[in-house]
């Protein structure tokens, strides 16, 4: 049995998108929360729409992954936030793309009234589970 699994009962509706309703974690695994990620580079460049600004945030996101010897497959959960409905085709988008997976995990997407700046527009932070030390 694999270290995570998906958890969608066929009694309740499908998931909208590419994500599961719940996941579980096998117990003894090595757990990592990654803070949310905003699409601004080591530069300090941030771009000017949700599309560049959600491939930033999943970029940031597989660096604190890696540097905790983990992969994307790890993701447990994900929690994204969004300024405005009209973002949420490019962070789906990004998100779909970034995960790639067999299974996606368990999934929240928020609209939100802004962030600390006003030029973000989107924030993802992840949970992530690996067998293990790193």
């Amino acid at each position: 049995m694999s270290l995570l699994q998906s958890i969608n009962p066929p009694h309740i509706r499908p998931p909208f998108a590419r994500y599961a309703h719940g996941m579980t974690v096998e117990a003894g695994a090595r757990l990592l929360f990654c803070s949310g990620q905003l699409g601004i580079a080591a530069d300090e460049r941030i771009p000017a729409d949700a599309a560049g600004q959600a491939q930033l945030c999943f970029a940031n996101i597989h660096a604190v992954l890696t540097a905790a010897g983990m992969t994307v497959a790890d993701i447990v959960r994900l929690n994204a936030y969004v300024t405005a409905r009209e973002h949420l085709p490019a962070y789906m988008q990004a998100r779909d793309r970034f995960i790639g997976t067999d299974t996606p995990p368990a999934s929240t997407l928020m609209i939100v009234s802004g962030f600390a700046r006003p030029e973000f527009l989107v924030e993802v932070e992840a949970i992530a589970a690996a067998r293990g030390a790193a």
